[in-house]
């Protein structure tokens, strides 16, 4: 795994679990075409390296749409709630800083071992229209620089029907907080 790709073993089986659930999940990608996304990820073996490791953290990685200017599909985590990637402070800075009960890690940085990105408000909002996510956990998204700047953070969720974002303190952690991830392909 240290060279982020799968064998064709288990390239052929993940390419088979993201195609069902493509399938399953019409209404998120209405009108995208499975056979040019699996073409565009065989040719891509990093990217599926990617979405493994989305998969195994059970977030249930999905096409949500396609970028015509970049030609490029995008991936979200789809699981109902925050995938299993939690107790995790925001960034680096914030876990360093912790002098007592420093988690195991941060989301940034667990992000990027990935090789996927948090996703921003506006995305964590585009993927609530999609169904209804993060009932009972909640999911840390991309911060604006000039609230980081000032020791905080952004997380997102879905309570009374309604998506709010939250802040807190960019080294706080919690056992329902994890984060969503966002791969183009």
């Amino acid at each position: 795994m240290n060279q982020k790709k799968l064998t064709a073993e288990q390239s052929g089986a993940l390419l088979k679990v993201l195609k069902n659930r493509f399938e399953k999940n019409m209404n998120r990608h209405k009108g995208l075409n499975w056979e040019k996304i699996q073409l565009k990820l065989e040719a891509a073996p990093e990217k599926l390296w990617s979405l493994n490791e989305m998969e195994e953290t059970e977030g249930e990685p999905d096409v949500v749409s396609y970028d015509k200017k970049t030609d490029e599909y995008l991936f979200f985590d789809c699981s109902i709630e925050s995938p299993k990637r939690r107790s995790l402070c925001y960034d680096y800075q914030a876990w360093e800083a912790r002098k007592a009960n420093k988690p195991e890690s941060n989301a940034i940085d667990k992000a990027s071992e990935m090789g996927i990105e948090l996703l921003t408000e506006e995305q964590y909002r585009q993927l609530q229209e999609l169904g209804k996510f993060d009932v009972k956990t909640s999911s840390w998204v991309k911060t604006p620089a000039n609230i980081r700047e000032l020791g905080g953070a952004i997380f997102c969720d879905r309570r009374y029907n309604t998506v709010f974002m939250y802040h807190n303190g960019a080294d706080s952690y919690y056992a329902a907080r994890g984060f969503r991830g966002m791969l183009r392909v």
